[in-house]
């Protein structure tokens, strides 16, 4: 039976983590491409910049389901905007794992992208209404359940590409989203709107919102351009790890995000510190691991031990920064959790596509050295923003 929520009221711990392992779930379709990207480039016939168009086609997806669905969040039902998004994704999903070339993988890859967005729904509801001193915990505990379907993803889709095919990962998750649906409608109460007015005034609003909020601009950008550095590692490392020295299989690739495990552990932890060590600490933190990851990978590109500790620091890093940035985000307005949410992840998200995009850029022009180039360099611009701002 679903109990009605009350805003700072609290989250039953039951609900919470349901979210959390729904949010895993969804997410998970946005990455399932990454340790395949060569599987896929090899059936389809394509280049491997063109393969890698799709995990940025999907990221820009994500940022327009973030700028266009996400505010819908603060003026309808969000249960039914959740169930909508799930039914859209089974079919998306289904759609990739049929389409004949990359044309029909473009276009089902930037509906998945836009209908991916169900997390984002989720982090501003617990956000709204967790107590008090709970809700920097219980964000964390919800990027947890994001990461580990992060990770989760990377490691079933390599192991079910490289054993079953491509096409096969596509239908089960497709099977998965059909099943998210029944969760959704069975555990999640209808919750009261944040906002009154229609759909062209709630957009207008994002507006007014990002232009008045320094501190929000702040945070968008500086933990975007950390996650198109964290983009850019995956966006390259099937060609790398598939080539010389290594000759892996999706399988090994796939596993490698079980590295990232640190990350997820590490999620809630920092969203219980944040209050404590404040926001401008960890972005110092994840941003000096990222670039620490980036120098290691660097000089052991050739030799799995660098990967693996590389990615370990990269999953740390890049929580520190997400979290801490979020958290602050959320803050500012909870009567406008899920607009403020929209501002932030878009921003987030086009810093992934950005990153992604000049990842397979330098990887085609300069190899594995343009790639580190492109990840040290985003990490090092959110670094200084972080050092020549207050917040």
């Amino acid at each position: 039976m679903r109990k009605e929520l009350v805003e700072n009221g609290g989250v039953p711990a039951s609900l919470l983590w349901t979210l959390a392992i729904i949010a895993g779930l969804s997410v998970a379709n946005l990455y399932y491409n990454q340790p395949l990207l060569n599987r896929i480039s090899a059936d389809l016939g394509v280049t491997e910049f063109e393969a890698n168009l799709i995990p940025m086609i999907t990221q820009i997806g994500y940022a327009l389901g973030l700028l266009f669905i996400i505010p819908l969040g603060d003026l309808y039902s969000r249960r039914t905007i959740i169930t909508v998004n799930f039914v859209l994704l089974a079919l998306s999903m289904c759609g990739i794992a049929a389409s004949p070339s990359l044309c029909f993988v473009l276009a089902a890859s930037l509906v998945t992208g836009v209908c991916s967005v169900i997390p984002q729904i989720f982090i501003p509801l617990v956000s709204q209404f967790s107590l008090p001193e709970n809700k920097a915990r219980n964000v964390g505990l919800m990027l947890s359940g994001l990461l580990t379907g992060i990770l989760g993803s990377r490691v079933i889709s390599g192991i079910v590409g490289e054993y079953f095919g491509w096409r096969t990962m596509y239908y089960i998750a497709s099977a998965i989203m059909f099943l998210c649906v029944f969760v959704v409608l069975r555990v999640l109460p209808d919750m009261p709107s944040n906002f009154r007015g229609t759909y062209a005034g709630l957009m207008k609003s994002l507006g007014g919102l990002y232009m008045s909020r320094p501190t929000l601009r702040l945070v968008s950008v500086r933990a975007g351009l950390c996650f198109g550095s964290f983009l850019t590692l995956w966006a390259c490392l099937a060609f790398k790890l598939s080539g010389e020295p290594f000759h892996a299989g999706n399988n090994i690739i796939g596993m490698l995000g079980l590295c990232g495990i640190a990350g997820a552990l590490t999620a809630s932890v920092v969203g219980s510190y944040v209050r404590r060590m404040g926001v401008r600490f960890f972005n110092y933190l994840g941003a000096v691991l990222m670039i620490s990851a980036w120098v290691l990978m660097y000089f052991l590109q050739n030799h799995y031990v660098g990967y693996i500790v590389g990615i370990i620091l990269m999953d740390i890093g890049m929580q520190c920064v997400q979290i801490s940035n979020q958290t602050c985000a959320l803050s500012l307005d909870i009567h406008a959790s899920n607009r403020i949410n929209t501002i932030f992840m878009t921003t987030y998200f086009l810093g992934g596509a950005l990153g992604t995009l000049l990842a397979g850029t330098f990887w085609h022009s300069f190899g594995w050295a343009g790639v580190v180039f492109v990840g040290i360099c985003l990490s090092g611009i959110s670094l200084a923003v972080t050092a020549f701002t207050k917040h």
